[in-house]
């Protein structure tokens, strides 16, 4: 009999970049949220082993049993059965503003202040800043990587190909209703754009090109940060995701 203790349905917003930990090794930090407007953050979804059908994009409503977890107070997250996981639905375009507007906040403060660890947030005056990592972070980081792919994995129907972490650190500095603040950007999305544009164009142009989209385009036409805490360290808000809101609001006059 299954330990898991119900089934749920959220509507993806988050999928950070891999990480590589002790106890379930690649894993990345997934959330969404159900029809009452709950945030979810599942975990842990070792999501490039995950079945081709499988594989959920944001905005997907998926389907997964659950439990809670013994080792993650925090409320909004669930332990995920990783093979229940499945694609069920997607929010269409037209609903996607209408769904983002009833979840938008100006003020981490006030999500701390009632217990909540993720959250929307609809950032102003916008700096996107990039930092190399030091070499020997990067190297440290890329070996974790390598060496969990080299292991066999008697559950895993294909190797696992290793995963090339990002030489840089993206972050935003932005202003909320609590004063300044500067987050590291967390989103897988925003890595796999430096990899695309730094193949076809090699890494100048690429930085420059993440300079121009993420520090110009994205801030003049509108975006939002799915925030989230740290799970060691709880007062560390991450930027879990980056959502842009020109797309969705030109679908919604559609």
């Amino acid at each position: 009999m299954s330990n898991f203790e119900g089934t749920s349905e959220a509507i993806i917003l988050v999928k950070a970049s891999p990480q590589v930990g002790k106890r379930h090794g690649e894993t990345v930090c997934c959330a969404g949220v159900n029809d009452m407007g709950d945030w979810l953050r599942l975990y842990p979804v070792s999501f490039r082993t995950l079945d081709q059908a499988r594989q959920f994009r944001r905005w997907d409503r998926i389907r997964f049993r659950w439990k809670k977890p013994q080792d993650d107070p925090r409320p909004e997250s669930l332990r995920v059965d990783h093979q229940s996981i499945e694609i069920v639905g997607e929010l269409k375009q037209k609903e996607r503003l209408g769904f983002l507007s009833r979840l938008e906040v100006t003020s981490i403060n006030k999500m701390k202040a009632e217990g909540k660890t993720l959250a929307l947030l609809r950032p102003r005056d916008l700096r996107f800043l990039i930092e190399k990592k030091s070499q020997a972070d990067f190297k440290d980081e890329k070996e974790k990587f390598q060496a969990l792919a080299a292991q066999a994995d008697m559950f895993n129907s294909t190797p696992l190909i290793p995963y090339d972490p990002c030489p840089y650190v993206f972050k935003y500095s932005y202003a909320t209703d609590d004063g300044e603040r500067e987050g590291t950007c967390q989103d897988w999305e925003t890595d796999a754009a430096f990899y695309n544009w730094s193949r076809h164009y090699g890494e100048p142009a690429a930085l420059k090109t993440m300079q121009q989209i993420f520090g110009e385009d994205y801030p003049k036409k509108g975006m939002v940060f799915a925030m989230g805490t740290h799970s060691q360290y709880p007062d560390t808000w991450l930027i879990n995701g980056i959502i842009r809101l020109d797309e969705i609001k030109q679908m919604s006059l559609l």
